[in-house]
């Protein structure tokens, strides 16, 4: 994780609280000694991390806000549908932000945002009854993950990684992510993902598909960005083009289904993964029409 550029930078009122000097005390000063801090603060702004700027648009971002000023505009991929499912994968606790997840966990690897029900569990739902047991790692009740369902142009079949959405031929595919943040619950009546897994073949129109997709949790917004995940920041890019479909809306899903879904998946997931924090700088944003 990177440090955080020191508080004094962030306002005139926070670099006056850093100064060892009383409040008050320019009326007496030169002209040369009052300009001193102003030049101690573009001396630190410009010491600050560089933005990424020669990439097109990144991912995650609040979904809430429409902002975006970054002018790289790739061809949207088409509904998921049309495309190859290559590959399933979750993340502890959301990347994006949204209407139904905001509350903020932390900004390390594991932090990113919950989902706004979660205080509200009762003991049993924080009960997990796999315990101690061979179970999907990195995820426990009460705990919110980001589910990616990750889909290809490429003839390709789903596999291990992000490295299953590309084939021979097609580096430079139309990728698309349908997204879907839970809340984990000791609940056999809360969803199973099982419904949401691969469907373990191709459909009648020849495409990989999950069994179903996350409904009735609000119109998904659409938008320009990238890959996700810990390995990336506004100093660190992704450079891979990505359509997203990200709802703004947390389900609740049973915990032991998450577990039967790691004993058996072509995906080979046994672990939620970590988190890359959000882009706030709307020139790493595209705009959301």
């Amino acid at each position: 994780m990177r440090k955080p550029v020191a508080l004094c930078i962030l306002s005139s009122t926070l670099l006056a609280a850093c100064s060892s000097e009383p409040e008050n005390t320019t009326a007496n000063k030169t002209p040369a000694e009052t300009a001193a801090p102003a030049e101690s603060e573009a001396t630190m702004a410009a010491a600050a991390p560089e933005v990424c700027l020669d990439f097109g648009p990144q991912t995650p971002r609040d979904i809430s806000s429409k902002e975006g000023t970054n002018p790289i505009a790739f061809a949207m991929a088409p509904e998921s549908t049309s495309l190859n499912l290559c590959n399933i994968h979750t993340h502890t606790n959301a990347e994006h932000k949204g209407p139904g997840f905001s509350v903020f966990v932390s900004d390390a690897d594991d932090g990113g945002y919950a989902c706004n029900g979660g205080s509200d569990l009762s003991r049993q739902e924080l009960t997990d009854p796999w315990e101690g047991e061979v179970r999907y790692q990195g995820v426990k009740p009460g705990d919110t993950i980001e589910v990616h369902w990750v889909h290809s142009s490429c003839d390709v079949s789903p596999g291990e990684g992000l490295g299953a959405c590309l084939s021979e031929g097609c580096d430079n595919p139309l990728l698309r992510v349908e997204a879907q943040a839970f809340l984990v619950v000791n609940d056999p009546t809360a969803i199973d993902f099982m419904d949401f897994a691969y469907s373990g073949g191709a459909d009648a129109n020849g495409f990989h598909q999950p069994k179903d997709l996350p409904g009735d949790s609000g119109e998904p917004v659409v938008f320009r960005g990238s890959t996700t995940g810990p390995s990336y920041d506004q100093q660190t890019c992704s450079p891979l083009n990505v359509t997203w479909s990200v709802r703004p809306q947390c389900k609740r899903v049973d915990i032991s289904s998450l577990h039967r879904w790691a004993q058996d998946n072509p995906f080979k997931e046994t672990k939620s993964h970590g988190v890359r924090q959000l882009v706030t700088d709307p020139r790493l944003l595209s705009p959301i029409e």
